[in-house]
Parts: C-alpha cells; structure tokens; sequence
C-alpha cells in the first residue's frame, strides 16, 4: 500500500530525509488501517462534516494544505531570508500528516460519513498526533499535528506549525466553512 499512498500524496516525494518520508507513509498506512479503511475508498472521506454535503476529499484538501504551505514558505524565505528559518522537510511531513487523524475520527454508516466511536471522544488533531508519535515522527511533526487546529489555540506555535495552521484554515474557509 506505501506506493499507493505516495500516488495519492505526491508530495511525499519532495521530502529529501529518508527516514522521515518513510515515518509518514507509515502513519497514513496505519491511519488507513485503524480507520477500516482502504486506499481506494480515501476519496470517499470528505476532508470536513463541518460544510454540508462536502464534496471535497481529504486527500485533496491535505495535498491543497501542503502545497499552501509551501508556498507560503517561499514567500516568508523570499522576503524574509535570514530572519526567518524553516525546515522544508518537517513543514511538508506536517502538512501531509496534519488530518491523518480523520481516518480515525470518521467512519462510513449506511453510505453516510459520521463521527465514529474514537472521533466522538477525540477529534483528528489527538488522534492524529498519537499516530504520528507511535510511527515515531519528530516531536517537531507531532506538535504541527496537535496545534493545527483550535486545539493549539492560546499556545506555542512553531514557524511551521504557524504555516500549516493557517495554511489549513485559508482553505478551509474558503470553501465555505465557518469557525
């Protein structure tokens, strides 16, 4: 299934350390697992239940989110270059992994997607980051997971973190969500 995921996530390719690329493709293929699902129905995930009748996958607003953060990275480097310091692997693992706790917080009932039993108790940012820890992943990657969202709100946020969290929520609401 590793190959599977990387066609479906390309942009795993573009993580240069080895180790680090191969942590994450364990995490989705894990994730796939936990949730029940398999790597043909993914795109039937929606990436939020928070906009009715979501149409967009969560393998299309994950690689839309890493390619956000990336190019908002560019930008800050571009700008800032020497005030400013991002590491491009950890930024590109987090962003690939920042809802991997999604196909675990939902599941599929009668042709309908809902919360499952571990996603009424915890939400993708929890979820997704024990994932992330089991597989090993840099602390660094495990925070990004864990502060995305508002769960990481009133805390600390480092650079990449920032950049996905936001990253994450341009698109979001620009579909159409609400926070």
């Amino acid at each position: 299934m590793k190959s599977e995921i990387v066609k479906l996530l390309p942009e795993i390719r573009q993580i240069k350390d080895k180790e680090l690329k191969e942590q994450v493709i364990l995490t989705w293929d894990d994730a796939i697992k936990k949730g029940g699902w398999s790597i043909d129905k993914l795109g039937e995930i929606p990436f939020t239940l928070l906009i009715p009748e979501c149409k967009i996958s969560l393998i299309t607003h994950t690689r839309a989110v890493t390619k956000t953060s990336l190019e908002i990275a560019k930008v800050l480097l571009g700008f800032y270059d020497g005030n400013v310091k991002i590491n491009r692997d950890i930024l590109i693992a987090g962003a690939i992994l920042h809802d991997v706790g999604k196909s675990v917080e939902y599941a599929k009932e009668k042709n309908k997607i809902v919360k499952s039993k571990t996603g009424k108790l915890l939400r993708h940012p929890f979820s997704g980051s024990a994932l992330a820890y089991q597989h090993g992943l840099p602390d660094e990657v495990v925070h990004m997971i864990a502060t995305h969202a508002h769960e990481g709100d009133g805390g600390y946020r480092s650079v990449e973190a920032i950049i996905v969290h936001y990253a994450d929520f341009i698109n979001f609401e620009s579909l159409g969500g609400k926070v």
